[in-house]
């Protein structure tokens, strides 16, 4: 790391809950876990940078279910029964609203994701290869900062993603 200060007190690393789908703070000395950066974390600064610096991005995104999702169920229904098709015509209909300028992602995200990341406006933190589904890996990676995918298909759902770093 040279003459940088770590971003992270010593023994702690960010890594990614494959349940919630959302990143969490690890010491590796202690084997704690917490969601809430540790004492000493400077988050805002060194994390994006060393973040970046590692290969990852950050995103946000907005996720439709439909019947053919591998959980089709979510914190707002409990049994989704849409289909695929009705499931990109909310897509197509939320990214027209988007690209509109009538609402952002994040809002829509918030009200309108069958993911659990609503309720941080969609927002999925830091990720690298290999840490999410293929599809939306790809679709990622593949945008500019503050672009807005087109619908990606993952064996979740539909999604509208930005790439928010």
């Amino acid at each position: 790391m040279g003459d940088k200060l770590s971003a992270l007190p010593p023994h702690w690393e960010v890594r990614m809950s494959r349940s919630r789908n959302m990143p969490y703070y690890f010491n590796t000395k202690t084997k704690e876990s917490r969601w809430a950066p540790p004492t000493g974390a400077d988050v805002d600064k060194g994390e994006g940078e060393s973040a970046v610096n590692s290969g990852k991005i950050r995103a946000s995104h907005l996720l439709v279910k439909h019947i053919e999702s591998r959980r089709p169920s979510s914190w707002r229904q409990d049994n989704i029964s849409r289909t695929k098709a009705e499931a990109l015509q909310l897509i197509e209909e939320y990214r027209s609203q988007i690209t509109a300028g009538k609402t952002t992602l994040g809002e829509l995200a918030t009200t309108e994701s069958d993911c659990s990341s609503a309720k941080r406006q969609g927002d999925l933190g830091w990720f690298g290869p290999g840490q999410m589904q293929p599809s939306f890996e790809e679709a990622s990676f593949g945008l500019q900062v503050d672009e807005l995918s087109e619908p990606v298909y993952s064996d979740s759902g539909i999604h509208l993603i930005v790439r928010t770093a």
